[in-house]
C-alpha cells in the first residue's frame, strides 16, 4: 500500500491560479510604488507653495504642473 501524496488535476491548476493572483499582486504594489515615488518631487513643491502662500489653488495648480513636467520628463529620457 503506497502513502505517497496524491495530486490531482485540480490542486495543480489551483496552485497556478495561486501563483498567477500574486505575481499581478506583486505587479501592481510595484506600479504602484513608482508611481508614489515620481510623484514625490511634485508633491514636495506643492508643500512648498502652499506653506508660502497657504492657498490651496496655487497648491494644487504647482502639484499639477510639476506631475505633468515630471512625467513628460521621464517619457522623453
Amino acid at each position: 500500500m503506497a502513502t505517497g501524496i496524491r495530486v490531482t488535476t485540480v490542486d495543480i491548476i489551483s496552485l497556478l491560479g495561486f501563483l498567477a493572483l500574486v505575481i499581478i499582486g506583486i505587479a501592481i504594489i510595484l506600479l504602484v510604488v513608482r508611481i508614489i515615488w515620481m510623484l514625490i518631487p511634485a508633491a514636495i513643491v506643492a508643500a512648498i507653495v502652499f506653506f508660502l502662500t497657504f492657498n490651496l489653488w496655487y497648491t494644487g495648480l504647482a502639484f499639477l504642473v510639476m506631475a505633468i513636467i515630471t512625467v513628460l520628463f521621464k517619457i522623453l529620457r
